[in-house]
């Protein structure tokens, strides 16, 4: 339900509303929020490291997750991360619909935030249809002025506590109104400032309508047991269409009897949806399943003393009588490949060994013939330590007979804490008999000198003339 237009865009005042889905956004939000704005302020205590629970050190190339410290060599894990991520939402969508954009998606959550800004400051949707439709004046200038300085220090919090996840959050905080940050820091800030006062405050529902492309391809997860919000067309319309409360209309057995459907036309749910859809038209584009809607219905209803449920989620198969089936090949396929893809992860993060290792032959020459006849190969091998412990470690060779490690005046090397170290070493053989393979095989042992037990087996290869 729309009042004024700005350069062709119809403008949409929510009303306010409540119900188990409006609590559920609010549950939502108040987690969401705590998470996003607490955690670069929650301590943790390592061993090595800062003390910080989450923290993205970029120039250190490591990035603290609580107990786990994640290095270059394990982005993968990003990887495994965003597949399931993806899965998670497929399988969602083709159960729920758009649940996650009406309850869990960053637009969707700050624009909310904003809007009961503008109700706390404007009033509710009468009053502030009535405030952009009057001239300014005073009242029109600080009413609006407020509710934009309000949103712009959402806004500007929102975009600096992003960039506190990049570095200790109290001295980058420090050094931001000193001045002396870094100039990313302020670059970032600028745009995210921007950004989220424009997205959430200004542009709202056009993102989820014109900009995000998710809503565009999100049919194509639905099928006919998907439970979407759905108005019951055959109980609210009846024979005779809707129609509102009036003398010989008040009752059900007066409606039914005129043929007349249970929806009073009152509006309610069109007035509290954030994208400004009528959900009697059926399902559009632009509906993000947040449920208001019928929260606002089941209001009307359970003030009519009428049964609730004209708006719900439903299936197309419930709509025809049938009973949707949640145990299906896509439904199971998606939940299988979930599980398969967070068991490999948790595995792959639990079994992490305490060293990571990596061997470049130096193929510049690929081999050098001794004057004592014996030939040698060059490698490069690099240690890095994955825990938070010191350690000492030593290399020896395995299945090249007669062979001689140079590993120079490092025989046992200390490997801080989260460190990486690069060895050159060499490998010496004398002349094979004659015969013999060109290329053969072996393998670099790295032992822990503090236990005694081989930390690591490297695969290589040894070059002959």
């Amino acid at each position: 339900m729309t009042t004024t237009t700005d350069a062709g865009r119809v403008r949409i005042y929510p009303r306010s509303v409540s119900g188990k889905f409006r609590r559920l956004k609010y549950a939502v939000l108040a987690i969401a929020y705590l998470v996003y704005y607490g955690l670069p302020w929650l301590p943790w205590h390592r061993a090595t490291g800062p003390d910080q629970a989450v923290l993205f050190d970029i120039v250190g190339r490591k990035y603290y997750l609580f107990d786990l410290v994640v290095q270059p060599q394990q982005i993968f894990w990003l990887a495994g991360f965003l597949v399931l991520a993806a899965m998670l939402l497929f399988f969602v969508t083709g159960i729920a619909g758009r649940v996650f954009c009406g309850f869990f998606c960053f637009q969707t959550l700050w624009t909310d935030l904003f809007m009961r800004i503008e109700y706390w400051v404007q009033g509710e949707r009468p009053a502030r249809i009535r405030l952009d439709q009057q001239p300014w004046g005073p009242e029109k200038l600080r009413k609006k002025g407020l509710t934009w300085l309000l949103w712009f220090l959402v806004a500007f919090w929102t975009a600096i506590t992003f960039t506190l996840y990049w570095g200790e959050a109290g001295t980058l905080l420090r050094e931001f109104f000193t001045g002396t940050a870094p100039a990313a820091m302020y670059i970032t800030t600028g745009i995210l400032t921007f950004t989220t006062f424009t997205m959430a405050g200004l542009a709202r529902e056009q993102v989820c309508t014109h900009m995000c492309p998710y809503s565009r391809f999100q049919a194509a997860m639905f099928d006919k047991d998907t439970k979407l919000v759905t108005y019951d067309l055959r109980r609210g319309e009846g024979e005779q269409g809707r129609s509102k409360v009036r003398k010989g209309l008040k009752t059900l057995e007066e409606r039914h009897a005129a043929g007349v459907g249970d929806c009073i036309d009152c509006g309610y749910c069109v007035q509290v949806c954030p994208t400004g859809i009528d959900i009697r038209n059926g399902l559009q584009v632009q509906c993000i399943h947040c449920g208001l809607c019928i929260d606002a219905c089941n209001t009307i209803m359970d003030n009519m003393g009428w049964p609730r449920g004209l708006i719900r989620f439903s299936s197309a198969r419930e709509q025809e009588g049938g009973k949707a089936r949640l145990f299906k090949l896509k439904t199971v396929g998606y939940g299988l490949s979930i599980l398969v893809v967070t068991v490999l992860l948790f595995w792959s993060v639990s079994h992490q060994g305490e060293i990571d290792t990596a061997v470049r032959q130096i193929r510049q020459p690929l081999y050098v013939l001794l004057s004592d006849g014996s030939i040698q190969n060059s490698y490069q091998i690099k240690l890095s330590n994955l825990t938070s412990e010191t350690h000492h470690y030593s290399l020896r060779i395995k299945d090249l007979p007669g062979a001689q490690l140079d590993v120079g005046h490092f025989r046992t090397v200390e490997l801080k804490p989260l460190k990486h170290l690069t060895l050159l070493v060499k490998v010496r053989t004398s002349q094979p008999p004659p015969g013999a393979a060109r290329i053969q095989d072996f393998e670099f042992e790295v032992v822990n000198r503090d236990t005694g037990a081989v930390a690591a087996i490297v695969p290589a290869r040894f070059y002959r003339p």
